[in-house]
């Protein structure tokens, strides 16, 4: 290379230092949003009927302390002293927004649970004293109204509009700070918390903390997408995981509050889980994807449509089921008394029936019943040594047929197959097999290839499910 060139380059490379950088892309600015919206945003105190009140949500008020689920997912009230001469350790705090200029507000249920009084304190320092509309526990959804006219509302938005990833604010008055604003992304949607298989959280990263509940989440139009319901804590405070009911969810709600004071939910009477890639392999579908239908409620709505154990339903309604967790919301979002199409595979082979949907009720928790081991037969390739049930084992546990586990080992052990269930069925070649004998079961795993997947139909006191394990020696 010359001189000249070696010239031309070290020109080149120094102009190349001194030319300005391209401006970063600037931070969203959300002065605007929070003026136009933050008006609309209130501060709720309540008072609790005095006496003792747990202090966990209700879907896990069975849990005990000492139980890692205790922190696991908890809602967010802090106590604070608000009415003059009340008792701090019954009154709580939360956050709600106006959606209605004639004084409609929405909030949490949890943050009125229970409350002989309400009072709602409006950024302008106003304050009103608040009654229950109508409260639904389940979505955790609660409408309130106090006597006023011409208040700011909020705008309503579209959650299915929303993006992963994309900018969110929240609103709302953490540890009793009115108007507090945090910011963030959505970091997922459509999530599935515990026990809480009627709405599809969006899940944030926003700051939301002890008094943001109830509040309003707004996506950078100024619109609200969700109410900030639940936090993932172990601490009590923020941890980067937060939860919002999406806003359609909420509205439909509401709706049913004002107009009939109470939710209706559809339900159909199944007992599903998910379709893994094994359950797939083994009931023959194209791809893992769909509600497994472990058991149906004798009598129930599914069972009066003609769905069976062992049928996959991939569509109901006109809406595609992707995951377990998208059918029952899905299914609640039904008319109780409305006929439905459902989707489904069996044999490996689509299906179409017509379900007239029931309307849900609280399950209660139903007993486990054990089973004393009996004489043990020869082990088997999945690892299990299983008998035949006696006639009043049958009567007890309600089943015509099936064989009871006495001993798990190896392959079965791995399934978390445990002694005392009951092997209802083997799922082979895409074909269910209901078993009778436990001849007949090990003919069947007989001739099993040595690690070849094997799905079995196992029930566990009144609960069955698909199992899928790996053939052994």
């Amino acid at each position: 290379m010359s001189f000249l060139s070696l010239r031309h380059a070290f020109l080149f490379a120094a102009s190349l230092l001194l030319t300005p950088a391209s401006p970063a892309a600037s931070l969203p600015d959300f002065t605007a949003l929070v003026e136009k919206q933050g008006a609309a945003v209130v501060n709720i105190s309540a008072i609790q009927t005095r006496g003792e009140k747990t202090q966990l949500p209700v879907p896990f008020s069975g849990i005990d302390e000492s139980d890692p689920m205790f922190d696991f997912f908890r809602k967010f009230i802090p106590r604070r002293h608000e009415f003059p001469g009340a008792d701090p350790d019954n009154q709580s705090l939360g956050s709600g927004f106006i959606i209605g200029g004639d004084g409609y507000i929405l909030t949490n249920a949890h943050v009125v649970e229970e409350a002989e009084e309400i009072l709602v304190r409006l950024a302008d320092k106003r304050e009103y004293m608040a009654k229950v509309i109508g409260a639904d526990v389940r979505s955790d959804v609660a409408l309130i109204k106090i006597e006023a006219d011409g208040l700011p509302r909020v705008v309503l938005g579209d959650p299915a509009r929303l993006k992963v990833g994309e900018w969110v604010v929240a609103i709302g008055s953490p540890f009793g700070f009115d108007q507090s604003v945090t910011a963030g992304i959505v970091s997922a949607k459509g999530r599935s918390l515990p026990d809480e298989n009627f709405v599809p959280f969006i899940q944030t990263d926003v700051a939301i903390n002890p008094g943001n509940s109830g509040g309003p989440l707004f996506n950078l139009r100024g619109e609200v997408v969700g109410i900030n319901s639940q936090i993932y804590s172990r601490t009590g405070g923020f941890m980067g995981l937060s939860f919002a009911i999406p806003i359609d969810v909420v509205m439909d709600v509401q709706h049913q509050l004002r107009t009939k004071g109470r939710v209706q939910r559809g339900r159909i009477g199944v007992a599903i889980q998910e379709v893994t890639r094994d359950l797939a392999d083994g009931f023959g579908l194209p791809r893992a994807a769909g509600a497994l239908v472990s058991s149906v409620e004798p009598e129930g709505p599914a069972a009066r449509a003609g769905l069976q154990q062992g049928d996959v339903i991939v569509r109901f309604a006109g809406k595609g089921v992707d995951a377990s967790s998208d059918l029952p919301r899905i299914v609640a979002a039904v008319q109780p008394g409305t006929d439905a199409e459902v989707d489904v595979y069996r044999d490996g082979k689509p299906v179409a029936f017509k379900v007239n949907v029931g309307e849900w009720q609280d399950p209660k928790e139903a007993p486990v019943a054990g089973a004393a081991p009996r004489g043990l037969s020869a082990p088997n390739k999945l690892g299990l040594v299983l008998s035949a049930p006696t006639p009043a084992q049958r009567r007890e546990r309600g089943i015509e047929g099936g064989l009871i586990v006495d001993r798990a080992q190896g392959a079965a052990a791995r399934a978390e197959i445990q002694q005392g269930d009951v092997v209802l069925a083997v799922v082979l070649e895409g074909r269910q097999i209901k078993l009778a004998s436990v001849a007949e079961f090990n003919r069947l795993v007989g001739g099993v290839e040595v690690g070849q997947k094997v799905t079995l139909l196992v029930q566990r006191g009144d609960t069955s499910s698909y199992v899928s394990l790996r053939a052994g020696k």
